[in-house]
């Protein structure tokens, strides 16, 4: 930068204030760093999606290893919707992950056994972690507390995400393709491919006899459905010299054939 200084009684001098390279090189990378973080996704897209609700709004049902309403091997149901404080605090305990109310958006569902209450009695709480794309069981413990059971679920969430959250993402993506692909209209079958071809004969005089390969198919005029392929037309008529005509036909195609008819010489 170059700026101008009047002196006393003498002429303008110029001064040169020079930039440290160091802030230059600071407001350079500030910049940059900048548009990078404007071009990564939102932090939300890496964490895992959790659907949490409590074992008595399950319907549980199958599988060896629990009881009816335990946690087992097969389990399937449906959800009621989850309670607040259960969802407070995995909010404040796991924030790695992403709660969300939706089940089937969701990478695991939790399903917690808490009878809540702030008492002197504490009371034993069951926790159970699912994989929500194949239904297995990722954890199942039982703890003292609903922050133990919290804990538990995280710790297992994290461990499996690690270690199979591209797959599961990479699995749940294609499963939608294909409920997709099965719910697209059918495309209509290609049409069938013509094998036959029309004869369009005339004659002059008209009324005469045709005969298509030596068989006798009407009168002049007419139209004759013939099959793709080589074929001898031959147009008669008493008083006439016999016409003759050979050709080759290909399916779908339509031939005009015109018989002009000479008189015979007797």
């Amino acid at each position: 930068m170059v700026l101008s200084a009047r002196p006393r009684g003498g002429v303008p001098m110029k001064r040169t204030i020079s930039i440290p390279l160091s802030l230059l090189s600071l407001s350079l990378s500030i910049s940059i760093t900048a548009a990078q973080d404007n071009q990564k996704p939102s932090a939300t897209q890496d964490k895992a999606r959790v659907f949490i609700t409590d074992s008595q709004s399950w319907e549980m049902s199958g599988g060896g290893g629990g009881t009816s309403g335990g946690f087992g091997g097969g389990v399937h149901g449906g959800a009621r919707p989850q309670t607040a404080e259960i969802v407070k605090t995995f909010g404040e305990r796991c924030p790695q992950v992403v709660t969300n109310n939706i089940q089937t958006n969701a990478d695991y569902v939790v399903v917690l056994d808490h009878e809540g209450g702030k008492g002197l009695l504490r009371h034993r709480n069951k926790v159970a972690v699912f994989n929500r794309v194949s239904g297995d069981s990722v954890v199942s413990k039982s703890t003292m507390s609903l922050g133990g059971s919290v804990q538990t679920a995280c710790e297992a969430i994290d461990q499996d995400w690690a270690a199979h959250g591209t797959a599961m993402r990479a699995a749940a993506a294609a499963a939608q393709s294909k409920v997709a692909a099965s719910q697209s209209p059918t495309a209509p079958a290609p049409a069938a491919t013509p094998t036959t071809a029309k004869l369009s004969v005339t004659s002059i005089p008209d009324g005469a006899d045709i005969e298509v390969d030596g068989s006798f198919v009407g009168n002049t005029p007419s139209d004759i459905d013939v099959p793709a392929g080589e074929h001898t037309v031959t147009v008669k008529k008493s008083g006439f010299q016999t016409w003759e005509k050979k050709l080759k036909v290909t399916g779908g195609s339509n031939v005009h054939l015109k018989a002009e008819l000479e008189k015979s010489a007797n």
